[in-house]
């Protein structure tokens, strides 16, 4: 586990983190600082909780809602401007797509999450969720419990591996204290961060998850986030759960699809302001005419929960028209995207968990009411039926079935509705899974070859760079050298292979000694024969930014033992071996298969 000594010069704290390192075991000195990881992460939620609270009370102290419904619109947006200055000035640095980001730091960083992240995130996600912004405060929390257990083991110098578990140990306890669900936290980190981890390395994630949600209670009481009544579930309701995570699945691509799009719109705008204003023009628009789509939306899924769905009308412009309530919430299952969007793109800060929820709360209401319209089999619970879509959502969204499953268990009490709530996210992950293979999270870095899964193979080769392998030192012979000053090349280096690269650095073929061993030793062709003359094709190149997987596949393609290694402008910079990248694999493979 250590990587290296402790240094005691960089203060009192050190010194003691020192003691530490040397006197306990590695084991003993990992459950202490996943136990240190839950108390840091259970903290930072619940200090985030309560900024967004004291924000949200500060901005509406003495006002009557009913005659302020103009400050909904401003509200959201001075939130994203605040923040957008704040990580631009501040910060300097990007903090968006918490979840996205740990995966690629675990994936493309050796687990190195910038320090400033344990704060960073908790500060402009309050300030956007605070002011009413679309999105929600768990993915900042995750980053943030993620971001501390990677201090404390960059503080222990800890290896890798440990490094790895630490941050899944900060993720869980982030789920667990925001949500008070440790199972919920545990399964979070499994399916979506996808850390292969082996039974001895579950215990360090029980401790933070456990620790997180226990500290959480204590603080924060033990009432549930949710409330609702339930009605007993019936065999006769299986075939409407089924349609219904089939719904879910498919409203999940939809979201899943028209959030890389706007994302990329957003992208393609260059200046910060434009955005700004693109994207608070928007989120005003859609706040003016579906108000549940100010804030979090947790308000809104007690109000459907408890059963008083016609108070979601207030303020709207169908205000009194209970009619219009279910195409109301249609329009919001589907604008719901742009204004999660439209916050994040603009500038806010924020994450997916509870605009899924929301989404997933409506979408079941919605279903179950169009379900009881059409008089098809029994008739079904409306809001049994918003509890599932919950589920159903959020599994089609971030690929995790287990997850959430049981954080909808945590959330409202509902563990009497663990059958249904299985069959609609299996439901819900195989129409989802049809489609796209990945979760929202995951899908870019699974473009670019940088994700790492629960497959041990193609985890090695994620956690591998081409980098380190490279030869850069080996010789390079010029186009047009004779094969009497060749000769002189061959005799004095080691090599077995030559690189022909003319004045600008472009390889020309390579020289392999075995293809002109005849060759060498006939004098007489000494100042006949050329480079060029005794050159060939390399059997493939490989480029320097490639992922390991395509570099694997070129050898296996190519049955090549060496490869050329060329930059993004062509230019040759090395040999990389196949010997070499075997033997760093089967380390690696030993590494991550050890108990």
């Amino acid at each position: 586990m250590r990587g290296s000594t402790v240094h005691s010069k960089e203060g009192g704290f050190h010194k003691h983190a020192e003691w530490l390192h040397n006197h306990l075991s590695d084991r003993k000195l990992l459950f202490l600082l996943s136990f240190f990881v839950g108390v840091f992460t259970a903290l930072a939620a619940y200090i985030l909780k309560w900024l967004i609270e004291e924000i949200s009370n500060f901005l509406f102290d003495d006002f009557d809602v009913d005659n302020t419904h103009w400050l909904l619109l401003v509200f959201p947006v001075i939130g994203i401007l605040i923040t957008s200055l704040f990580i631009k000035y501040v910060v300097r640095d990007d903090i968006g797509h918490g979840v996205t980001k740990i995966l690629f730091a675990i994936s493309r960083r050796q687990g190195r999450i910038k320090s400033h992240n344990c704060w960073s995130s908790i500060i402009a996600s309050s300030i956007t969720i605070g002011f009413g912004g679309s999105v929600g405060a768990e993915s900042p929390i995750v980053l943030t419990g993620s971001a501390i257990g990677s201090s404390l083991g960059k503080i222990f110098h800890v290896d890798q591996k440990t490094l790895m578990i630490l941050i899944g140990c900060g993720a869980a306890g982030a789920i667990a204290g925001v949500f008070k669900a440790p199972f919920a936290g545990l399964l979070f980190t499994l399916e979506v961060l996808m850390l292969d981890l082996t039974m001895s390395s579950l215990l360090p994630l029980l401790i933070s998850c456990i620790t997180a949600s226990l500290l959480t209670n204590a603080m924060s009481g033990s009432a549930v986030l949710f409330t609702y009544q339930p009605t007993i579930y019936t065999i006769e309701r299986v075939p409407s759960t089924i349609f219904l995570g089939i719904f879910c699945g498919v409203l999940s691509l939809y979201f899943t699809k028209a959030t890389n799009y706007m994302e990329d719109v957003f992208k393609r705008i260059g200046n910060m302001y434009t955005k700004f204003i693109a994207g608070g023009i928007i989120l005003s628009m859609l706040i003016f005419l579906f108000p549940p789509l100010y804030g979090e939306g947790y308000d809104a899924i007690n109000i459907i929960l408890n059963g008083n769905p016609a108070d979601l009308l207030n303020n709207s412009i169908f205000e009194n028209k209970s009619q219009m309530l279910i195409p109301m919430l249609g329009l919001i299952m589907l604008t719901k995207v742009f204004a999660t969007t439209a916050t994040t793109s603009a500038g806010g800060c924020g994450g997916l968990f509870a605009p899924s929820l929301f989404l997933g709360c409506v979408s079941g209401f919605v279903f179950a009411n169009l379900w009881n319209n059409a008089g098809i089999l029994s008739q079904v619970s409306p809001q049994n039926y918003a509890l599932l879509g919950m589920a159903g959502v959020m599994t089609g969204i971030m690929h995790s079935p287990l997850t959430s499953v049981f954080l909808i268990a945590e959330l409202t009490g509902g563990y009497n509705m663990l059958v249904p709530l299985l069959i609609i996210t299996v439901s819900s992950y195989l129409t989802i899974y049809t489609f796209e293979p990945h979760s929202i999270y995951a899908r870019r870095l699974a473009q670019k070859g940088e994700l790492i899964t629960h497959h041990k193979d193609h985890a090695i080769l994620t956690l591998m760079t081409l980098e380190p392998f490279i030869n850069k030192n080996c010789p390079r012979i010029a186009p047009d050298e004779k094969l009497s000053k060749l000769v002189t090349y061959f005799a004095r280096e080691k090599a077995d292979v030559f690189a022909v690269v003319d004045g600008l650095g472009t390889l020309r073929g390579i020289i392999n000694l075995a293809n002109i061993r005849k060759v060498i030793f006939r004098q007489e062709l000494y100042h006949v024969l050329t480079t060029t003359q005794l050159m060939e094709e390399p059997q493939g190149v490989v480029y320097i930014d490639e992922p390991m997987t395509t570099v694997m596949e070129r050898f296996e393609k190519t049955e090549a033992s060496v490869l050329p290694v060329l930059d993004q402008s062509n230019k040759f910079v090395g040999f990389i071996y196949k010997t070499q990248l075997y033997s760093a694999y089967r380390q690696m493979l030993v590494d991550l298969s050890e108990d």
